[in-house]
C-alpha cells in the first residue's frame, strides 16, 4: 500500500493516504484513548456531586489522572518487559495494548458497581478504581504512541496523528456529553440522585472500549528490528516491575502520610505571612512532592544496591533512552528541541484555561457555548487535523510546524477583538472556527514532529518523556491565567498570549538550523 501511494503525484498521494488501513485503525485507537479521561474528570465530578459528595472530595479524584503526567516513569517497563503468553501470541505492542484496554474496562466497570452515596467507605473503593483507570489509560497512551511511530514511515506520521486526534476528540465527546446525556435519559428521578442510571452509563462506557479491543486484535504488529529486545530472564523483568511497584507505593505513602504535617506548616505560614495568600499552598506542596520523590528514589536505589535488580538492566531501561537522545542531537540541538517541545503549545493552552469563563463573562449562554464552542469547535478541530495531515505529507513537518505556530498566535488576536466587540454570536463562531482550525493543524504537525524525534530502540520511553514535557510548562503557566485576566483584563491578556507565540517561531527556526547542521556533520 505504501509503495502504491508513493508512486502517485503528491496531492493524489495525500488524499489516497486516508484509505490506508493503518490510518483508519488509528482513528479507532484514538477513540479508545479518548474514552477514559473524562470518566475521571468532568463526568465523574457530576456523578459524585449528585451523590452528595463534598466538593473537596470530588476534586481529589482528579489526582487519579496524574498517571498521564508521569507516564514516562513506567514507559520503560512497557517498552522492554514481555508479558507472559500475550507477547508470544500478539507481539510486543499489541500485548500491552490489549492488557491496558482490558484493565480500563475492568476499572470503569468497578466504578459502575460502586454507589458513592451508599456508604462512606465506597468513596475509597471508587478512588482505587479511578486510580486504576488513570494508570491503565496512561499505559494505553504509551503503547498507542509507540505503535503509531513504529507502524509507518516518518512521512506518514502526520496522517496517523490527525486520525488519532480525530478519534481522541470523538471519544472524549462520547465519554463527556454522551455519558451525561445517557445518564439523564436513563434517570427515573430527574430531580434527584439516581444510582442505577449512573451504573448503566459507566457500564455502557466500559462496553464502548470494545472498539479498541477489536482494533487491537485486528491490526498487525509493527515489524521493527531491535537487537536489545528481551535480553534478560523473565524473573529479572518481574523483579524490576516489583521494584517499580514498591517505589510507587513509597511515593504514595509518603505523600499522603505527610499531609497532616504539611497542612500544619501551610496554616502556620498563612498565619505568619498573610500576604502570600494561595501561594502558601504552592510553597508547602512543592517540598511535600519532592519528599515523596526522594522516598521513591531511595527505595529504587536500595533495590539496585542490594542487587535485587540488575544495575545494568536499570541503566538500559531508564538511562539509555536519555543518553540516546542527547547523543543523536548533540547537547545544544537537544536543549533547543526540548525547549520547543515545552513551549510550542504554550499560547493556546494558557488561553484555553480561561476560554469558557471568558464566554460566560461576555454574556453567552451555556447552550451557545455548548453548540458553538464544543460541537462546532470540535468539527473545526477535526477539519484542521485533516488539513494538517495532508499539508504535512505534501510540504513536510517543519514547514507546517512553523505555519501552525504562526496561525495559533494570530488567532489569539481574534479573541482580543472579540473581547472589544462585545457579545456577537456570529463573530464568536468565526473566532472559534479560526482558533480550532489552527489548533488542529498545529497539533497534527507537532505530534508528527515529536514522532520524528524518537529512536526505534526507545520509542515508548522517549515519546512519553516528550509528551510529559509538552504539557508541563503550559500547565504551570496556565494556572496563573485567571490572575493575569484579573490584573490586566481580557484584551491585554489575549494580546499577551499571542506574543507568547513569537519566541516559538524563533525556536522552530533555530531547531531547523541546528538539526540540519547536526545531520550534515554526521555525513
Amino acid at each position: 500500500m505504501r509503495a502504491e501511494i508513493e508512486q502517485k503525484p503528491p496531492w493524489r498521494r495525500s488524499f489516497a493516504a486516508w484509505t490506508d488501513s493503518r490510518v483508519i485503525a488509528m482513528f479507532f485507537l484514538g477513540f479508545s484513548a479518548g474514552i477514559p479521561l473524562l470518566l475521571i474528570f468532568s463526568t465523574l465530578s457530576v456523578w459524585l456531586s449528585e451523590a452528595g459528595t463534598g466538593r473537596s472530595a470530588v476534586t481529589f479524584f482528579s489526582w487519579a489522572a496524574l498517571g498521564y503526567s508521569f507516564k514516562f516513569i513506567w514507559a520503560p517497563l512497557v517498552d522492554l518487559m514481555p508479558l507472559p503468553f500475550l507477547t508470544r501470541r500478539l507481539g510486543r505492542r499489541r500485548a500491552w495494548l490489549l492488557l491496558a484496554q482490558l484493565l480500563i474496562m475492568a476499572a470503569i466497570s468497578s466504578m459502575a458497581l460502586v454507589d458513592p452515596a451508599a456508604h462512606p467507605g465506597n468513596l475509597t473503593t471508587m478512588a482505587c478504581a479511578a486510580v486504576l483507570l488513570g494508570f491503565s489509560a496512561a499505559t494505553q497512551d504509551i503503547v498507542i504512541d509507540a505503535y503509531r511511530i513504529e507502524s509507518v514511515a516518518p512521512s506518514m506520521q502526520a496522517m496517523l496523528a490527525s486520525m488519532y486526534i480525530a478519534g481522541y476528540r470523538v471519544g472524549m465527546l462520547v465519554a463527556g456529553a454522551g455519558a451525561l446525556l445517557l445518564a439523564s435519559h436513563l434517570a427515573t428521578n430527574p430531580d434527584g440522585y439516581d444510582y442505577p442510571a449512573w451504573r448503566l452509563t459507566y457500564l455502557a462506557m466500559a462496553s464502548v472500549m470494545l472498539v479498541g479491543v477489536a482494533t487491537t486484535l485486528r491490526v498487525k504488529e509493527p515489524s521493527v528490528e531491535r537487537k536489545d529486545l528481551y535480553t534478560y530472564l523473565p524473573s529479572q523483568y518481574r523483579r524490576l516491575f516489583f521494584l517499580f511497584v514498591l517505589s510507587a507505593a513509597g511515593f504514595a505513602l509518603t505523600f499522603f502520610a505527610s499531609g497532616a504535617w504539611f497542612q500544619y506548616l501551610q496554616d502556620l505560614l498563612r498565619l505568619q505571612v498573610p500576604s502570600l495568600g494561595h501561594m502558601s499552598g504552592f510553597i508547602v506542596e512543592v517540598p511535600r512532592f519532592f519528599l515523596a520523590v526522594v522516598a521513591a528514589l531511595t527505595i529504587a536505589r536500595l533495590g539496585v544496591a542490594t542487587r535485587f535488580v540488575d544495575r545494568k538492566m536499570v541503566e538500559v531501561t531508564y538511562a539509555f533512552p536519555v543518553r540516546d537522545f542527547f547523543s543523536r542531537y548533540r547537547l545544544r540541538s537537544a536543549l533547543l528541541v526540548l525547549a520547543l517541545v515545552g513551549f510550542y503549545r504554550l499560547s493556546d493552552v494558557v488561553l484555553g484555561v480561561v476560554a469558557n469563563v471568558f464566554y460566560l463573562d461576555m454574556g453567552y449562554s451555556k447552550e451557545t457555548i455548548a453548540y458553538v464552542s464544543q460541537t462546532f469547535g470540535l468539527a473545526m478541530t477535526l477539519l484542521g487535523g485533516f488539513f494538517g495531515g495532508m499539508l504535512t505529507l505534501r510540504f513536510g513537518v517543519n514547514t507546517i510546524l512553523l505555519l501552525g505556530a504562526f496561525l495559533s498566535a494570530i488567532t489569539n488576536l481574534l479573541f482580543m477583538f472579540l473581547a472589544g466587540a462585545g457579545k456577537d454570536t456570529a463573530f464568536l463562531a468565526l473566532v472559534i472556527a479560526a482558533d480550532n482550525l489552527s489548533a488542529g493543524l498545529a497539533t497534527t504537525a507537532f505530534v508528527a514532529f515529536l514522532s520524528s524525534l524518537t529512536s526505534v530502540s526507545f520509542t515508548a520511553v522517549q515519546y512519553a518523556i516528550f509528551s510529559s514535557i509538552m504539557t508541563l510548562m503550559p500547565k504551570l503557566i496556565g494556572g496563573y491565567s485567571g490572575s493575569l485576566v484579573t490584573a490586566f483584563g481580557y484584551e491585554t491578556f489575549f494580546l499577551m498570549t499571542a506574543v507568547m507565540g513569537i519566541p516559538v517561531l524563533g525556536l522552530i527556526w533555530l531547531v531547523r538550523m541546528t538539526m540540519t547542521a547536526v545531520s550534515q556533520g554526521d555525513r
